[in-house]
């Protein structure tokens, strides 16, 4: 949602601030169409990295299975962990339309594309362990395919799931799993047995697939304003957004959203303590990676509002 100088400001306050990590989401197209912007995520992963020393680095997610081949991603990320090893995961998903459909491609139903994560996932690991891969699959050949920059180090990969589909396959094939924002019995009755049931098909310890979860927030010291900085995100709450590949029809159908729908979706804070709030009952869940996404009206306020009250307070509340 900013543009990518103005995000380079942030990721650099950001770590001044004591954030551990810094995602960037991996955007053709943006979810709305007003004052919207979309650079490429990889390019402005490495400013970042050259510029920064702790904090992880990674998408949130990449798409791997249309507009980018597999091959593609693991050379790129291959060559940002050669590069600034140790520092690098990726998050991988189904996708949205929105950034699959405008470069000519059809639009898959959710199990092929569930199915082409799962051998894009393949395909980058097997490169990512310097062989030479021949590989006649269902959706991707490589022919006497090597990376001859491999990684450094093994690059995390998370997968994205906010239902029973995804979180298997992130069971199966992930170091990490990726969701947002849901009901407690979502959690508890639908994705996590799924992610059990994943690991459990290739005798993995659950335990051992980090729970990432993306929080969206947005903060001022006037409600209203805060609540219409995020009124901006409204249409991905309508159905179907997923495969609506227009930002235009996107934002009008948000219009459709009420307030208390949004502040539903959102927190939306006048303090630091309702999002400490929120975070404590996460990680009470089960995630032990919350990563967050603000749409303040001052992204510089939130961040330093956060490295001031919230990040000291939950690392030492949750101190290992």
């Amino acid at each position: 949602m900013f543009q990518p100088d103005v995000a380079f400001e942030h990721a650099m306050l950001a770590e001044k601030s004591g954030f551990d990590s810094i995602w960037a989401s991996d955007h053709f197209l943006p979810w709305f169409d007003s004052n919207a912007s979309a650079g490429f995520a990889w390019t402005w992963l490495a400013s970042v990295a050259q510029a920064t020393r702790g904090p992880e680095l990674g998408t949130g997610a990449t798409c791997p299975i249309l507009r980018y081949h597999p091959a593609v991603v693991a050379q790129a990320f291959a060559s940002l962990d050669y590069m600034y090893p140790g520092r690098f995961f990726i998050s991988l998903g189904t996708g949205e339309a929105i950034n699959e459909v405008p470069m000519g491609y059809k639009w898959p139903a959710h199990a092929e594309r569930a199915g082409r994560l799962e051998e894009a996932v393949e395909v980058m690991r097997r490169l990512w362990s310097g062989e030479r891969v021949n590989m006649a699959g269902k959706y991707y050949n490589l022919q006497n395919a090597r990376l001859y920059t491999p990684p450094k180090t093994r690059i995390p990969i998370y997968v994205a799931a906010s239902g029973p589909i995804a979180a298997e396959v992130a069971g199966r094939i992930a170091d990490g799993f990726l969701t947002i924002p849901g009901a407690v019995q979502h959690y508890k009755e639908v994705l996590f047995p799924a992610l059990e049931k994943g690991a459990r098909a290739v005798q993995k310890d659950v335990e051992s697939i980090d729970k990432a979860l993306e929080v969206h927030m947005a903060y001022d010291e006037d409600s209203e304003r805060a609540l219409r900085s995020a009124r901006r995100w409204a249409g991905c709450l309508t159905r179907g957004a997923l495969d609506n590949p227009d930002p235009r029809t996107l934002e009008s159908m948000g219009s459709s959203v009420s307030d208390q729908q949004l502040s539903q979706a959102w927190i939306i804070a006048t303090s630091s303590d309702p999002l400490i709030q929120a975070i404590e009952g996460y990680v009470k869940l089960g995630f032990r990676n919350v990563h967050v996404t603000s749409s303040s009206p001052s992204q510089i306020k939130f961040i330093e509002m956060f490295g001031r009250e919230v990040i000291p307070y939950l690392k030492e509340e949750f101190r290992t």
